[in-house]
């Protein structure tokens, strides 16, 4: 069973989310400089806090009341009104079967919807064709870039909410 936890203040969780963090960066296997990750990793309730942002932390339960860290997920405020964006989307690699990024993303759609979004965007890359699968199948389309990403292969991806 998961349970998922919006982590708004600083202690150990936020230090889990940062692990996590240093995990998507490890398996991404790409510098993600360009994007202040330090800066994110030092501080990433500014950027994920509320109240216009959002940062969460999904446990899996395999037997009663033993829980394990499972993934997790961030929301940030774009510049243009109206308009947020998905981040940080990451499910450890033994937990990949269980549908936990279908109900993150979903935790993450439904916030945004009630903080007032109109608009989510993203962005990822073509070799993590799991997580652009999963994106289309909640009906996010390709855009253009709305913004400079170095990184080879770069997809961009909107969904009005």
């Amino acid at each position: 069973m998961l349970h998922v936890k919006h982590i708004t203040e600083e202690g150990v969780e936020l230090d889990i989310i940062r692990q996590l963090f240093r995990d998507y960066e490890k398996e991404l296997d790409e510098n993600l400089c360009f994007q202040s990750f330090e800066a994110e990793l030092k501080e990433p309730l500014k950027k994920y806090g509320p109240p216009s942002g959002d940062l969460l932390l999904a446990y899996w339960e395999n037997e009663p009341r033993n829980f394990q860290v499972a993934g997790c997920i961030a929301l940030t405020k774009m510049n243009e009104e109206g308009a947020c964006e998905m981040k940080r989307l990451y499910v450890k690699p033994g937990f990949r079967k269980n549908k936990i990024g279908k109900i993150l993303v979903d935790e993450l759609l439904h916030s945004a919807k009630e903080k007032g979004y109109a608009t989510m965007r993203l962005d990822t890359l073509t070799k993590l064709q799991p997580a652009i699968s999963l994106y289309e199948n909640y009906g996010f389309r390709n855009i253009s870039a709305y913004y400079h990403n170095p990184l080879p292969g770069v997809v961009y991806m909107e969904k009005e909410l």
